[in-house]
């Protein structure tokens, strides 16, 4: 794919001095060697205050505090890097200034993936220690979601919100026995959250967690509802081929919007995978046959003239940046 500069390209970060605490992006990161994509595939990250990217997304050692303050704006300067997931808002709602704060960040060309926040998301509530105590009565609540997500996060983000990221928190075994009625239960929580805000229209997506809601049903209705599914690739889910061809099953012949959260490296669990891949500065796993597929999937869907989100986890390979290099490289093939 050759460059066209204007069209689909934005300038490299140029090199000068930094300021005291200014955090600049990285002038020699190998992530300015990646081929120019169209602006509608957009790649990036699970989060961006990683110290182990020097070099790669960062000039100098900064520590993560210093990162997760004054990262961000150096990491969108690498045009690679054009998302990133907002993870911390799964953890706990943020406020609309906070939002309009990362949306200052960012050129106008970035679009954000957001987590919707386990308030609602997740279906028992937990310890620190993860495990699920009690039932949430938040749960698919769309009132709560509205009041503490959606209105925020669109008010703040404004044109740079991009999915909306529902990811639904592995499900008590009840939940899962009786499936048809928590997927009508999800349509009908779907059903209640605003379709627009002033001139912005969200874009929702579901994420899960249960393989087991993998199933027909379950695409019909979000085609019905007008929600993506975020293709999510974990240790609780189906490798990425059955979830293409679930995906197949909800678009039909033509592909639509494409997101996808490539989370974890197959066969591995989440803390196993961190102690083996930090600090997160070089591939350890390569996994080319999910990449194979993910550009397989993105040049379909940017072919059909739809949008595409894939972000990338250090526990995918082992260093999401150079993740997403490779996958660039393998979008680049055939476009």
């Amino acid at each position: 794919m050759s460059r066209q500069p204007g069209l689909f390209e934005h300038p490299p970060p140029k090199r000068r001095t930094p300021a005291p605490g200014e955090v600049l992006p990285s002038w020699d990161s190998p992530l300015l060697q990646a081929p120019t994509l169209p602006i509608d595939i957009r790649l990036g990250t699970s989060s961006w205050f990683f110290p182990g990217w020097r070099g790669l997304v960062y000039e100098g050692l900064h520590p993560q505090t210093a990162l997760s303050k004054k990262g961000l704006a150096a990491y969108a300067q690498l045009p690679l890097l054009r998302t990133v997931s907002l993870d911390r808002t799964f953890y706990a709602p943020i406020t609309t200034i906070e939002y309009a704060r990362y949306a200052a960040q960012v050129p106008d060309h970035f679009s954000f993936m957001v987590k919707a926040p386990a308030l609602v998301c997740d279906a028992v509530m937990r310890d620190e220690e993860g495990r699920g105590r009690v039932p949430n009565p938040h749960f698919l609540d769309p009132a709560i979601a509205t009041r503490e997500f959606v209105v925020p996060c669109l008010e703040g983000l404004g044109t740079k919100a991009g999915p909306l990221v529902f990811q639904v928190s592995p499900l008590p075994r009840g939940l899962i026995e009786e499936a048809p009625v928590l997927i009508e239960r999800l349509a009908t929580f779907f059903a209640a959250l605003p379709n627009e805000l002033g001139r912005l229209h969200p874009l929702y997506a579901l994420e899960l967690r249960n393989a087991e809601l993998l199933t027909p049903r379950l695409m019909r209705m979000l085609r019905e509802s007008g929600v993506r599914y975020c293709v999510g690739l974990h240790d609780r889910m189906p490798e990425v081929e059955r979830q293409e061809v679930a995906l197949r099953a909800l678009d039909g012949e033509v592909p639509a919007d494409l997101v996808v959260r490539w989370n974890l490296h197959r066969g591995f669990l989440y803390q196993a995978a961190k102690r083996r891949y930090d600090p997160f500065d070089k591939l350890v796993d390569e996994d080319p046959e999910t990449r194979r597929i993910l550009a397989r999937m993105a040049q379909a869907a940017f072919k059909a003239g739809r949008k595409v989100w894939i972000t990338a986890n250090n526990k995918a390979e082992g260093s999401a940046p150079l993740s997403l290099l490779k996958l660039a490289e393998e979008i680049a093939t055939d476009l």
